[in-house]
């Protein structure tokens, strides 16, 4: 049954309203004072967005889940604003366009990714490097996002899903995970017959490999990853190997793309390059609990010979129409669990958790 407040229809959202840490064990204080819960999010009804001008309204389909929200709802990306309605990675239909929006139609597919708007005007912004901009604003995190049943973006901003990519649940992992996935994959120089090492194996991960081995299959991809779940579906998708993150490597890698959340992999990836390789970190914010492993970088063994560690920031409108057509033309195949929208916290746990391997979704509406 539909909800109205006056003449506004209430829409369904999952509402970040402070910052907290997440852990099975809910309800206690911790050593930062935060609360402990398993709870962060809570849904509501609030009602349903009108676009600008310049803005699209999506009905959302579905939602992908990423550990970007794990960094917001435990504050290692202050969220600019609270409360907030989390997620990057909606996927759906558009409802409404406003005046001035050129490119769309209503009934098309649209999509959002972590950017959601830039200034347009700057020395980056020209150089097609929105990502770097000053006054780079974030889809879930400056502006509400798509654990919901609506939301609005900038129709510059928003990406026209093609219909070759298929059910819509089905890619919402690729706003963000293969977005940004993509973009890892290129800052790390990679050419066919280079060998690969991706630390970590869960949403984006699952779709570079993928991506990967279609524009360099002369090449030797091979996955570190502490949980036998992601190293079984490494196996599956065919790398070359795959074993725990200190494990040493039959081969040297060429370049590397670490997504963990944690510093160990880091000095493991460094000393497993060969020189003149490069490693790129594909993340927002790191943990501080394995911090003092940094202690054990020695410069000689994992970084001299030329050695290059970069991160990656965000992503670019062309990082997110650049993979969509990549995905259309070699029909990725992303591995999804599927959640209610109302079980947004049980997704966060499993993705805090490890549990799933592959892409977390919250399917919003058929």
């Amino acid at each position: 049954m539909m909800t109205f407040l006056g003449d506004r229809y209430l829409m369904k959202v999952m509402v970040l309203n402070r910052i907290c840490e997440i852990d099975a064990g809910a309800g206690n204080s911790s050593k930062t004072g935060k609360k402990v819960t398993s709870r962060p999010l809570h849904l509501t009804e609030l009602p349903k967005p009108e676009p600008g001008p310049d803005e699209i309204l999506i009905k959302i389909s579905a939602c992908g889940v990423c550990h970007t929200e794990l960094d917001q709802i435990e504050g290692r990306i202050k969220p600019p604003m609270l409360p907030v309605i989390p997620g990057h990675q909606p996927v759906g239909i558009v409802e409404k366009i406003g005046s001035g929006v050129k490119g769309f139609k209503k009934g098309e597919r649209a999509g959002a990714t972590w950017i959601f708007s830039s200034c347009g005007n700057c020395s980056y912004c020209s150089k097609g490097l929105e990502n770097l901009c000053k006054d780079f604003k974030a889809t879930g995190s400056h502006a509400d996002g798509g654990y919901a049943e609506y939301m609005v973006i900038g129709g510059d901003y928003a990406l026209k899903i093609p219909e070759s990519l298929g059910d819509l649940e089905s890619i919402a992992s690729f706003m963000c995970s293969g977005a940004v996935g993509y973009r890892s994959l290129m800052l790390t120089g990679m050419e066919d017959g280079m060998s690969l090492g991706l630390y970590g194996f869960g949403s984006a991960h699952h779709l570079v490999i993928q991506m990967a081995y279609h524009l360099y299959p002369d090449s030797k991809i091979l996955v570190f990853a502490r949980n036998p779940g992601e190293r079984k579906l490494a196996m599956e998708l065919g790398a070359y190997w795959a074993g725990d993150i200190d494990e040493k490597p039959p081969i040297k890698t060429s370049c590397a793309i670490d997504t963990t959340p944690v510093w160990r992999p880091v000095i493991h990836a460094l000393e497993n390059l060969e020189s003149g390789g490069s490693l790129v970190l594909n993340l927002i914010r790191k943990e501080d609990r394995d911090k003092e492993y940094l202690q054990r970088l020695d410069y000689k063994k994992h970084m001299w010979m030329e050695k290059e560690l970069k991160t990656t920031a965000n992503v670019t409108r062309k990082d997110g129409r650049d993979f969509l057509e990549l995905a259309s033309r070699i029909k990725i195949r992303p591995k999804i669990t599927s959640y209610r929208l109302e079980d947004a916290n049980e997704a966060l746990m499993d993705v805090k958790a490890g549990r799933n391997p592959g892409s977390k979704v919250l399917k919003i509406s058929d």
